[in-house]
């Protein structure tokens, strides 16, 4: 007889579903303000029996009940075993001693340091340890913690100037044209140009690969206007931001034409540029 071949192992990873995540959390804290109240009133129920037995009926029929109920959910479709006993002796622990002093205080009357003394150990054990919180986590998971939020971007900024905020509301947001990106250091170079650095927000992180294209959409300004490239000096957590016709990158002869001619030199043209070290002017031979 052959053996089958053993099935191949395989991960899954169950999608959290976060609206029960929620939920649990919610009846987790629900519980917790419950037993709160509980010991509170245990508390007072002692109290008062240290100078009346009048309400100890009362009292021990609720404590009964109480933890008759919260026995019934923690035992509710669980598995038998070890685990079990254990959480159902810990969740019994503060009605039974609670029990234990309303007895002794009906047998007993009147006002008595051992009754005032057990009365505080009781309260101090129960709400300093909570055994009955102990117990429900030993049958039940803790639910998972609340999602951390993401911290806009635009939260962090360094830069208050008004490009830097609308980069971090445009731009860096997620399905942006460069997400979990900062703007700084903007400096305009022209009438109409800037350049800046473009940082990531994450310390350590390279700037992730911005389209221009997508750059260009965003910002409305033609795609041969808008450069990106590394900054000197620097890793790739940084990259330099250039947009528009740059004044550096402008030819000599459209500097003249658009900054100089019109108002030193009128109607001249700048028609070629020479470059180099002028000769030294010579006073008739060599000395």
């Amino acid at each position: 007889m052959n053996t089958p071949p053993p099935l191949p192992k395989v991960d899954m990873s169950l999608p959290e579903w976060h609206d029960l995540s929620r939920a649990l959390r919610r009846l987790d804290a629900a519980r917790s303000g419950t037993g709160r109240l509980a010991t509170a009133a245990g508390f007072t129920a002692a109290a008062v029996g240290l100078f009346t037995g009048d309400f100890a009926g009362a009292s021990l029929l609720a404590t009964a009940a109480l933890s008759g109920v919260g026995l019934a959910t923690l035992r509710l479709w669980k598995p038998d075993g070890q685990q079990k006993t254990v959480a159902t002796v810990l969740y019994l622990a503060p009605g039974a001693s609670l029990a234990a002093l309303l007895v002794g205080e009906r047998i007993v009357p009147g006002i008595h340091w051992v009754e005032a003394l057990a009365l505080a150990v009781w309260t101090l054990g129960v709400g300093l340890v909570r055994p009955a919180r102990v117990a429900r986590r030993m049958m039940s998971p803790t639910p998972p913690p609340a999602p951390a939020t993401a911290q806009d971007p635009a939260d962090e900024l360094v830069d208050d100037h008004p490009a830097a905020r609308w980069w971090a509301e445009h731009v860096a947001v997620k399905g942006g044209a460069a997400p979990g990106t900062l703007l700084e250091g903007i400096e305009r170079t022209g009438e109409r140009s800037l350049k800046a650095v473009i940082r990531s927000a994450t310390p350590g992180r390279p700037v992730p690969n911005i389209d221009v294209k997508d750059l260009s959409a965003a910002m409305d300004i033609p795609e041969d206007l808008i450069a990106i490239g590394p900054v000197p000096g620097r890793g790739a957590s940084v990259r330099l931001l250039k947009v528009g016709q740059q004044e550096d990158a402008r030819d000599p002869a459209s500097v003249w034409a658009s900054r100089i001619a019109p108002l030193a030199m009128p109607g001249t043209v700048l028609i070629s540029v020479r470059s180099g070290r002028p000769a030294a002017a010579s006073d008739g031979g060599d000395q």
